[in-house]
């Protein structure tokens, strides 16, 4: 995952508590109790370097299993518990290269990390497989002053929708810097707490069904 501006990069602080996801309809507005999440932490990660502007490129048909193995390795060789990932097609921009490219890459659940467990293992990762940054999100009830950005979930968005959703928008471009689709077609966008509205427009723009989204609320950063 590349970096975006410094501007938008976070600060994470881990500390034990139950994550959780309220409906985004309610979102906008005081949000309900957190309901029970899959886990503390999260890194999404690729080990892609190149620059893949066509859909239907082959390198895109990867299913990352062997970099799945090395990351499981990095996150129990430095004190966290790995609990599976998930393989997604993501699409970022990159503000320093000005490009916006396809990546496949994989969303991995971590759990029993501290904050700089947490943002250590991402380096290692980032660091293996030369990347500029590694985005990590800890999951947090929304109540928490800590909370800085949120992680919202959207069925029926594809990654192509994504990908010209970008390219179209110069605002949501730099403010987001991408996001990422499960193989079911699931759209996760992780962007700070002060542009959900921003999200929830750019999510109708893209045809998704806001109505049908979760947020969780926690804190993000690009570590690289």
């Amino acid at each position: 995952m590349r970096r975006r501006s410094a501007a938008l990069l976070l600060a994470l602080t881990i500390t034990f508590v139950t994550p959780g996801t309220v409906p985004a309809a309610a979102a906008a507005a005081e949000p309900p109790t957190l309901l029970p999440g899959s886990s503390q932490a999260e890194i999404f990660a690729t080990n892609n370097t190149d620059v893949i502007t066509d859909p239907n490129d082959p390198r895109l048909d990867t299913r990352l299993t062997e970099f799945a193995l090395q990351v499981r390795t990095i996150i129990q060789a430095n004190g966290g518990v790995y609990s599976g990932s998930t393989l997604v097609d993501g699409v970022f921009w990159s503000s320093s290269g000005q490009y916006v490219t396809y990546e496949r890459s994989r969303d991995f659940d971590v759990n029993d990390v501290d904050e700089l467990e947490l943002r250590h293992i991402a380096e290692l990762v980032g660091k293996e497989f030369d990347q500029e940054s590694v985005l990590t999100f800890r999951h947090l009830p929304s109540s928490s002053p800590a909370v800085d950005a949120v992680r919202v979930e959207v069925p029926g968005v594809d990654v192509q929708r994504l990908y010209e959703g970008l390219m179209a928008d110069p605002v949501v471009r730099d403010r987001l810097g991408g996001g990422s689709v499960t193989l079911d077609g699931r759209l996760i966008l992780v962007a700070g707490v002060a542009d959900l509205s921003l999200v929830r427009s750019f999510v109708t723009a893209l045809g998704g069904d806001w109505l049908a989204a979760t947020v969780e609320y926690g804190d993000w950063e690009f570590v690289g």
